[in-house]
């Protein structure tokens, strides 16, 4: 984790923490280490802020909020009217984002900016 994103994400690990009442321990995780996730997510967002939107930075996001598998099968793209049409190789990927659309929806805005994002189109491009 860059070092400038330690001590704020240290802190929000203490705030967990306490909202746990685990008094200094999340389980068997030290005081000093930092999930990789958070980590990620956090490096992510502090990089993507202040970036103007665009197709790159929705598309990274894209990746980051749904994975390796799904980003490899699907392609998306964000209208002007903040509905993020996601393209789906085959049925199956297509029914598989569908099934997760409030949680994308949550994790795309959490890189791109609260209420960016304010739907999910699924469509796919295989034959039936």
């Amino acid at each position: 984790c860059p070092p400038q994103l330690t001590g704020h994400l240290r802190g929000e690990l203490g705030g967990v923490r306490r909202s746990l009442g685990d008094g200094g321990q999340l389980g068997n995780i030290s005081s000093g280490m930092i999930a990789a996730q958070h980590c990620v997510t956090s490096a992510l967002q502090a990089l993507l802020r202040d970036q103007p939107l665009s197709k790159g930075k929705v598309s990274l996001a894209w990746s980051a909020a749904v994975g390796r598998t799904i980003d490899r099968v699907t392609n998306a793209s964000l209208g002007p009217d903040g509905t993020l049409r996601v393209r789906a190789d085959d049925r199956h990927w297509a029914r598989e984002v569908r099934r997760s659309t409030a949680l994308i929806t949550s994790r795309v805005n959490r890189l791109l900016g609260d209420g960016v994002v304010k739907r999910i189109e699924v469509t796919n491009h295989a034959p039936r």
